[in-house]
Formats: C-alpha cells, sequence, structure tokens
C-alpha cells in the first residue's frame, strides 16, 4: 500500500520561511519521479515543483521559481519542498505526489498540508 505522508506545514508571516517534507512507503521511492501540488480555497489544485528519480532534474511553476527548491534524498524516501520568501497568495493545501509527468500529477497522493502565510 503507498503511502505519502506530507509533515512541516503551518502558520508563518509573510517574506518567512517553511520546509515541507513528504515521506514515502509502498513504493519503489528511487524509481519514482516526486511532485509537490497545492490547493487554494476555491481554486484548483496547481503544480508548484517536480523532481526526477535522481534529483538531477527539477521544474517549478513561474508563481515560485526562484523562492521555493524541491529536493529528495533517496535514502530516506523523502522528497522536500523548501519555500522562501512566503506570500499571502502560497497560502494552499500542499499535497506531494508520486509519478507525475510534464503537465500530469501522478497516481499516488498524501493527505496534504496546510500552508498559512499572514500578510
Amino acid at each position: 500500500q503507498v503511502q505519502l505522508v506530507e509533515s512541516g506545514g503551518g502558520l508563518v508571516q509573510a517574506g518567512g520561511s517553511l520546509r515541507l517534507s513528504c515521506a514515502a512507503s509502498g513504493l519503489p521511492f528511487r524509481n519514482y519521479a516526486m511532485g509537490w501540488f497545492r490547493q487554494a480555497p476555491g481554486k484548483e489544485r496547481e503544480f508548484v515543483a517536480f523532481i526526477n528519480w535522481s534529483g538531477g532534474t527539477t521544474y517549478y511553476a513561474d508563481s515560485v521559481k526562484g523562492r521555493f527548491t524541491i529536493s529528495r534524498d533517496n535514502a530516506k524516501n523523502t522528497v522536500y519542498l523548501q519555500m522562501n520568501s512566503l506570500k499571502s497568495e502560497d497560502t494552499a493545501v500542499y499535497y506531494c505526489n508520486a509519478g507525475p509527468t510534464t503537465g500530469r500529477p501522478g497516481n499516488y497522493w498524501g493527505q496534504g498540508t496546510q500552508v498559512t502565510v499572514s500578510s
């Protein structure tokens, strides 16, 4: 059974930082690309960041480029999202996703972690 468990969300002031973690189990993690998506109230879920199996290739949504960094530790079966210079518009539930391809999420999702940025 595949499980993706996010952690690290919370309340932060604008300009602050948070680091999200996603611990994966039940799948050959090092064979999977991983991604982060987010969903704000009243909006559709949107792509945030992608990392390939080795960590050598990353992509970001234009809205977070230069502020967010995705990384992974295959020895720990964990993917991270370092979020700096947070803005109020980053407020959303952030979801970890396993197996994304260009423009499309994969089949496995975490339960989500809330990030709230106060202005």
